[in-house]
């Protein structure tokens, strides 16, 4: 179950989020709750997709060299074998 809440926004920042949530097909409403659970989320996830976008380029070869038919190059928009 959700619950309401209300916050008060100046003028200029609630048109940037109109601007932004149109760019992205979503809703202000969409925009502020995904700021709240990035808020609320664990500190330990702090970094994590940066520590693991660096091990996925620090290997990348040897990934690619053990599953060549998975090589990124190989792969088509889906992420399937073309």
């Amino acid at each position: 179950m959700s619950k309401p809440v209300t916050i008060r926004v100046d003028d200029e920042l609630h048109a940037l989020l109109k601007e932004r949530a149109a760019a992205e097909g979503t809703t202000v409403t969409a925009l502020i709750t995904r700021a709240a659970h990035d808020a609320v989320r664990d500190p330990r996830l702090e970094g994590a997709a940066e520590v693991f976008r660096a091990f996925v380029t620090d290997n990348a070869d040897a990934f690619d060299s053990a599953f060549p038919e998975d090589a990124p190059s190989l792969l088509d928009a889906s992420g399937r074998a073309a």
